[in-house]
């Protein structure tokens, strides 16, 4: 497709073309291969996740929302292009995202199914009511764990749940609900382990601007259980997953060396 003018175009490639972890569309291709499911069926899938996850990314930088300079060791997209520009980018990867899901769905019953999960999981019910409520919480100086937990399964879980689930709603796959829950679990993992390196880690190596948390006042496991007690919980949480994993009948050992990873990630 060609996009006009040509600013819409540079401004979408600038940020979904920067270096990054692709964490997403490679636990989709994963969970796919796992299960059987054909990569041709699945790789619309990936791109769509990409391009919604690189959209919620431009708008979360923007001065209105966490106010980032930097992303993956660049000018966050509204500096390069303004707030504007940066806006409309993250508002056409999101549609281009769903369109490419909604392809998908003229396949079959299944596909439809997972572009509709897709869609649930980006949505008012997912990702975005996570941000909303960390935005609220960012203004509050009380949090409860309750908060915490809600914030991190929609804001950043759901986008790492919605790669797990889709293969499995693909090929019907019987114990899905084992998959949810492992899901669900490395969302949590990816966030604490983001939340600790927010107060540990590196411009170099994680690309941001490190430390904004505490002095945005941010809701995190640190803020909540301190730098210990949030590793201790990571750290439980990893163990979770591998068990989770263990349970399958499949082959998981891809999916095994990901847990570790997440965990021990340095960017």
């Amino acid at each position: 497709m060609t996009y006009e003018p040509d600013v819409l175009k540079e401004s979408m490639r600038y940020s979904l073309l920067l270096s990054g972890k692709r964490i997403r569309p490679v636990l989709l291709l994963a969970t796919a291969e796992m299960l059987g499911v054909k990569e041709e069926d699945v790789m619309p899938f990936a791109l769509s996740i990409e391009m919604i996850h690189t959209y919620s990314l431009i708008h979360d930088d923007l001065p209105a929302m966490d106010n980032d300079d930097f992303r993956r060791g660049m000018p966050s997209n509204h500096k390069v292009f303004g707030e504007a520009n940066a806006i409309l980018a993250g508002d056409a990867l999101l549609n281009e995202g769903l369109t490419l899901a909604i392809g998908q769905a003229l396949k079959g019953r299944s596909f439809a199914q997972a572009a509709l999960y897709l869609s649930e999981c980006a949505g008012a019910g997912g990702m975005i009511a996570g941000q909303s409520k960390d935005l609220l919480c960012s203004k509050s100086d009380s949090f409860s764990e309750r908060e915490l937990s809600f914030v991190d399964s929609h804001k950043t879980g759901k986008l790492l749940l919605a790669p797990i689930v889709i293969p499995a709603i693909l090929c019907d796959y019987d114990d899905i609900d084992t998959l949810k829950a492992f899901g669900e679990k490395l969302g949590k993992l990816f966030q604490w382990t983001d939340d600790i390196l927010d107060e540990e880690g590196s411009f170099e190596k994680m690309g941001k601007t490190l430390g904004k948390d505490k002095n945005d006042k941010k809701l995190t496991c640190v803020s909540l259980f301190g730098l210990q007690g949030a590793k201790e919980r990571a750290d439980e949480c990893k163990e979770e997953c591998l068990s989770l994993l263990s349970s399958l009948k499949s082959d998981a050992s891809f999916l095994r060396e990901m847990v570790v990873f997440v965990r021990e990630r340095n960017h």
